[in-house]
């Protein structure tokens, strides 16, 4: 278990204040990063300019967040750390600066962005709680003027956030609890949208990131989210690893495990790596 941290997320209200004392030049350089991103729906750039957070630099999560797909690494395999590195520095970022991740679909690629800046060794990196109807919802205006920041001079590291790969990924479901955040009926095989089998890695157990949200798109509290890991077993000294179709809305469960107090590590290939494999497959509700 670690302790439990609100520094990885910020209310719409915090973070007005953030960007005025910002601008001012009385508080911490913000900088804002857009993650639209949808399974699906490939219109994120177009959805920014529709409207986006003023301030607000655009991410390509399929570019950006992610190195090209192949035939074994998965849909979204991670950035090579290079290339990362140059697209952090093209958003503006700089030392010293809080970054601030927000999408408009349950904080799935905000999360991503989030997990890779803490993977890259960034200290303050948060997720707008409850995306862009949070901020609007707070009576926020939002601009269409694209952002086109000033190359950022930050340096990044890598390897800060626990992950598990393909081959330790059975021994994750023995040997801890594996958590699959799909929705359900992907989880029992009933359907499969993206992938060439359907079904779950056997020994996972579902954990829907749906569930980790209040009706408002909030995270639900701490001891909300924890009384529901501990349901699945997610007790103290358990190793836990989270995964989803394709690394991307697993990020927001381990999020939601660390606002929990949990530390949880990530597949990032997720199903759609382990599907590609002869690996064993089960199917239904139960864990097989």
């Amino acid at each position: 278990m670690t302790e439990q941290t609100s520094q990885d997320l910020i209310s719409a209200a915090d973070l007005a204040e953030a960007l005025a004392a910002s601008r001012s030049g009385g508080g911490r350089r913000v900088v804002l990063l857009d993650v639209r991103w949808k399974l699906g729906d490939p219109h994120g750039a177009e959805h920014y300019r529709e409207g986006h957070v003023p301030g607000a630099v655009y991410v390509d999560l399929d570019r950006e967040l992610a190195a090209e797909p192949t035939a074994t690494t998965g849909r979204h395999p991670l950035p090579e750390p290079a290339r990362f590195s140059a697209a952090v520095r093209r958003w503006g970022v700089n030392p010293g600066d809080t970054v601030v991740a927000y999408d408009d679909a349950n904080g799935f690629g905000a999360a991503r962005a989030w997990w890779l800046l803490r993977h890259a060794g960034l200290a303050d990196v948060r997720v707008l709680d409850g995306g862009l109807a949070a901020w609007t919802g707070a009576g926020h205006e939002l601009d269409r003027e694209p952002v086109d920041p000033v190359p950022g001079t930050v340096e990044v590291g890598w390897g800060r956030m626990a992950v598990v790969e393909l081959p330790d990924v059975a021994g994750a479901a023995r040997d801890g609890v594996l958590l699959d955040a799909r929705a359900g009926e992907r989880y029992r095989g009933e359907t499969e949208p993206m992938d060439p089998k359907a079904g779950h890695i056997p020994g996972a157990l579902s954990a829907p990131t749906t569930e980790n949200l209040a009706a408002d798109g909030t995270l639900l509290p701490p001891d909300a989210l924890r009384s529901r890991f501990e349901a699945l077993g997610v007790t103290a000294g358990v190793t836990v690893t989270a995964y989803c179709g394709s690394g991307v809305s697993a990020a927001q469960e381990v999020l939601a495990l660390r606002q929990a107090g949990i530390d949880a590590a990530l597949f990032p290939g997720s199903w759609s790596q382990y599907a590609a494999t002869d690996g064993p497959v089960a199917t239904g509700g139960e864990p097989g």
